[in-house]
Order: structure tokens, then C-alpha cells, then sequence
């Protein structure tokens, strides 16, 4: 008998479940397995979402279906059982060998239902639980078999939600892009009417308090009377109407502070990259800490020094070859740590220069997802991903 040549174990069928009605970091990452999927064919993955929005365009725009699970509201639970039903047909027609649940909003929807079918459940930890919020207590009903985590910060308190189930740091996969060509640069520059000698602050981040922007303006106000010229570009569009209030209080503080002229709202952006690459300085200093930072990977990528508060996962990223990092909740810190910036083009040279090999060390795709494929494999279904090595014999 002669052996047939081995083609390995079958691609694993992926389904990530969310709710895609918000777009931030979750979102971001979503789309990234879509977009980078032929980096790693071992892994097939698929989306259902509750929600009709951006996120469900760009993953069409990615060449990916988008399984539509219907919009549900906890306060109604008639929608929960709906989509409920919509997710159990969909996995009754369709066979996959892991459901992973983005967030405790979706493994409490979502769940029950997929391991009540046999179906193998992982949960991706996005943020830090504390195991006391409702959908956090809701969401512990279930079991995962296992965990990915997005930070070794997020990790250390994983165990107040799933303390004994196993589990695994991984960066998110981050594409470092070639960058612009200086005539992109210097039009943006000119759009927003920066000369070349004035610096260009720039944070890009959903517009809630606890990115840190009403403490990066009272840094800004301590560097009004600073000898070097500087201007600030805040990126980010109002998604909720807390937010837009919010978004009116950080022009009033600006206002107050006497840095209006300094700072530029711009609201939600579809050209952040080409922003990125017309900025001179990425500051982004969280008021309570951020479980990842995506956006410290791309202001890396982009050949950006990161300033940022010393707190979360900022540390894991950012570091001295890259980077300055300001006591938390100190605008006088924070302000002498954008000063050197801003004062210092070498210092800003130096920096950004070893941006995008410190973006790739973390978050290369290709090596991000075959990590995440490895720690995945054996706790799939063995149905699709464990078939025998010997695909068949011949006499």
C-alpha cells in the first residue's frame, strides 16, 4: 500500500459573533481577520453580527459574508430570544468548529445558545472585567473553553470572570503600511493650514472621557507660553449622544484653557493614515487604562514617537526606544514629556524611527494570526479541524 500524501488538517471554521453597532478597537481587529485571512489559510473565520452598520460594510468590503443575527435590546427580550433563534439556525445549517464571543455583550446573547448545540466557545477578552457588571455576571453563565486575551494587563484580571479556564495573551494583528509620499504629507499639512516649522499633536480616539483628552488639554495649556510652535489635531467622531455633550465640554475646555486657537476638533475621519503621516507627535494619555491600544500600534507604524499616560498595556507597547511615557493623571508630566517632543526634532527623528520595528515585533499579521490559529487548533470541534493525517490508501 502507498501512502497518500498528507495535506493537513482542515481549514477551522471560525464564527466571531458581535454586536456591530459601535466601531472602536473590537471593530478594528474584526475587520483585520477578514482583511488578512489569506495570511493564514489554516483559518477560516466568518461573522454574525446583531447590527446592521460600519462594521458590517467593511467586512463585506473585505470579501467576507456577514451573517445578520438582527438587532436585540436587553430591555426587550423578546429580540433576545429572536436572535437567539436566528444564531441557532444559523448554526444548525451551517458547520462550524469554534464560536468566539467579542465581549461580554455577545457571550451573554450568544453563549447559552452555542454550546447548548455541542458548538466549542472561546471568549476574546477585550477589556478589563472586574466580574461585577451585570452583562459581566450574565455572561459568566457559561463556560468558555477558552480565552484570548489582548494585553498581559487584561490578563491579570481575566480570573474574576473564567478563573480556570485556559487562556492566552495575543497581540492583535496590526498592518505597519508603507508610508505616504511627502507630497500626501505636505497637502494635508495645507488643508489644515500647518506651516513646516509648527508640530503637529495629534490623538486619534473615540470620544469618551476616559481616553484622556481633558488631560492632554490641560497639558497643551501649560505649553501656551512654550517656545516652540505646536498645534494639536483631535480625531474622533461623537457615536452616542453622551459622547457629542462630551465633545461640546472639550471645546469649552479648550476654550477656558486659551488653547482654542491651538486645537483642531476634526471630527471622524476616513483618512487617519494620511493624518498620521502629517503629524509629527501621536499623544494619547489615558485617563483609566487602556487594555490594548491599537491606535499606539498604527502612530508606531506610521514612524510617530508615542506619548502616552503609564498605565494599561500603554508600557507593553510603548517603550524608551519609541516612545515617552507620563505619570498618570499629571498635566505637568505630561506637558514636559510633549515639550521635549515638541521642542526637539531629533528627539522626534530618533523616536519615530524606531517605530515601525517596534509595531511589527508586536503585531506583524501573519505571525499574529498563526498564533492564534496554534492556540485555537486543539480546542476546536474535531469534527472539521482534527482529520486523520492519512488522507487515503491505494492498493
Amino acid at each position: 500500500m502507498n501512502k497518500m500524501p498528507s495535506h493537513g488538517p482542515a481549514p477551522m471554521r471560525v464564527l466571531h459573533l458581535s454586536s456591530g453597532n459601535l466601531y472602536g478597537g473590537v471593530e478594528t481587529l474584526l475587520v483585520a481577520l477578514a482583511r488578512f485571512r489569506n495570511l493564514c489559510p489554516a483559518m477560516d473565520p466568518h461573522f454574525a453580527l446583531a447590527f446592521e452598520g460600519r462594521l458590517s460594510q467593511e467586512l463585506r468590503e473585505a470579501g467576507v459574508a456577514v451573517h445578520l443575527l438582527g438587532g436585540a435590546r436587553t430591555s426587550r427580550p423578546w429580540t433576545v430570544w429572536r436572535v437567539r433563534r436566528q444564531l441557532e439556525t444559523l448554526l444548525r445549517e451551517q458547520t462550524f468548529d469554534l464560536v468566539v464571543c467579542h465581549m461580554a455583550w455577545p457571550m451573554a446573547m450568544f453563549g447559552a445558545t452555542a454550546a447548548r448545540l455541542g458548538c466549542k466557545v472561546a471568549f476574546w477578552a477585550h477589556d478589563v472585567p472586574d466580574g461585577r457588571h451585570w452583562l459581566e455576571r450574565w455572561a459568566r453563565r457559561v463556560t468558555p473553553d477558552a480565552v484570548i486575551v489582548n494585553s498581559r494587563f487584561t490578563e491579570q484580571s481575566v480570573p474574576k470572570l473564567y478563573p480556570d479556564v485556559l487562556r492566552r495573551v495575543i497581540y492583535y494583528p496590526v498592518a505597519i503600511k508603507d508610508a505616504p509620499e511627502a507630497s500626501q504629507r505636505d497637502a494635508v499639512r495645507r488643508e489644515l493650514s500647518v506651516s513646516d516649522d509648527t508640530a503637529v499633536i495629534v490623538q486619534v480616539s473615540r470620544m469618551q472621557a476616559w481616553k484622556g483628552h481633558a488631560l492632554h488639554l490641560e497639558a497643551l495649556a501649560l505649553l501656551k507660553n512654550s517656545s516652540s510652535k505646536w498645534v494639536c489635531w483631535m480625531v474622533g467622531g461623537a457615536q452616542r449622544p453622551e459622547e457629542e455633550q462630551y465633545l461640546r465640554d472639550l471645546k469649552d475646555t479648550a476654550a477656558r484653557l486659551g488653547i482654542a486657537d491651538h486645537v483642531r476638533f476634526l471630527g471622524q475621519r476616513s483618512d487617519v493614515p494620511q493624518l498620521l503621516a502629517a503629524a509629527d507627535i501621536f499623544c494619547q494619555p489615558n485617563h483609566t487604562p487602556e487594555p490594548f491600544g491599537i491606535v499606539f500600534i498604527e502612530a508606531l507604524g506610521a514612524g510617530l514617537p508615542v506619548v502616552a499616560t503609564a498605565m494599561g498595556a500603554a508600557p507593553e507597547i510603548v517603550d524608551e526606544s519609541c516612545g515617552l511615557l507620563a505619570a498618570p493623571h499629571d498635566p505637568a508630566s505630561l506637558a514636559a514629556c510633549l515639550e521635549r517632543c515638541t521642542e526637539s526634532e531629533q528627539l522626534r527623528r530618533t523616536l519615530g524611527r524606531n517605530g515601525p520595528q517596534r509595531a511589527r515585533a508586536l503585531c506583524d499579521p501573519a505571525r499574529q494570526l498563526t498564533l492564534l490559529e496554534n492556540f485555537l487548533r486543539p480546542v476546536a470541534a474535531p469534527s472539521r479541524s482534527a482529520e486523520p493525517e492519512m488522507a487515503g490508501v491505494q492498493a
